[in-house]
């Protein structure tokens, strides 16, 4: 039988390599596409796939079954839960992985696309730029078709030739970036506030106008600290949480 063949990932040795794996195969399993095959392959594969010892891939898969991504059977192996959604809040623990796996597993629906002179909003994080393209695209719950988020990206006006569409139809920029285009990402920054749903939000989300929104905004930086791309997205404040975690030591 054919097993699911989840992405790669280049661990960072400060983070939990248990936390970094399971984000990296749960964002696997949330862009899957339709025709992947359910089964995972066994501890040991997959442990050799991620570099990792079986007991941190063990851990891993522990915090996808507690989710309810996959269940698990003696004999038999591992399988994705194809009816699973997203349930639990993302624990940001500092891996572009958890960003990753956090925006996919949805529908998503491009709206436009286009090449715009640099908004006054994000004008600080392109000051050599005249130009940048971007994304608008909705996201919407797989299973009930209800609207959870739509998502601007602001990229550099160098990379748009080799963003194909296809792709973010199925992934975040922020994969499509890293993983397709092959941009190396040295870091995101993340801003979250709460927000009343203007025209546009109420409109595209199906809420009330001025109801709550989680308005969130993502910065992630290239290798020379240079911005690549500029997120802002608006989250039905009645679907989405977020958990960070930080490390004292």
């Amino acid at each position: 039988m054919t097993s699911f063949a989840p992405d790669s990932i280049v661990l960072n040795r400060k983070l939990p390599l248990w936390y970094q794996v399971s984000q990296s195969l749960r964002a696997s399993i949330l862009g899957r596409s339709p025709d992947d095959p359910l089964r995972l392959p066994t501890e040991e594969q997959l442990a050799g796939h991620y570099g990792v010892s079986v007991l941190t891939m063990r851990q891993a898969l522990k915090e996808l079954e507690d989710e309810g991504l996959i269940t698990r059977h003696r004999r038999r192996g591992t399988f994705i839960e194809p009816t699973a959604r997203r349930g639990a809040p993302v624990r940001l623990l500092g891996s572009v992985d958890a960003i990753v796996a956090q925006q996919s597993g949805m529908t998503t629906e491009l709206l436009d696309h286009d090449t715009v002179p640099v908004p006054g909003t994000i004008a600080e994080y392109f000051p050599e730029a005249e130009t940048v393209a971007t994304y608008h695209r909705l996201r919407c719950d797989e299973k009930t078709g209800e609207p959870t988020n739509h998502a601007r990206n602001y990229i550099r006006a160098d990379l748009a030739d080799r963003v194909d569409l296809g792709d973010l139809v199925r992934w975040p920029m922020t994969k499509v970036l890293r993983d397709i285009v092959g941009v190396r990402i040295s870091r995101i920054t993340d801003t979250v506030e709460a927000r009343l749903a203007d025209p546009e939000t109420a409109r595209l989300l199906q809420v009330p106008l001025l109801s709550p929104i989680l308005h969130y905004t993502g910065i992630t930086y290239d290798e020379d600290g240079r911005p690549l791309d500029v997120a802002v997205i608006h989250y039905r404040g009645d679907r989405f949480s977020f958990t960070v975690t930080l490390d004292a030591h």
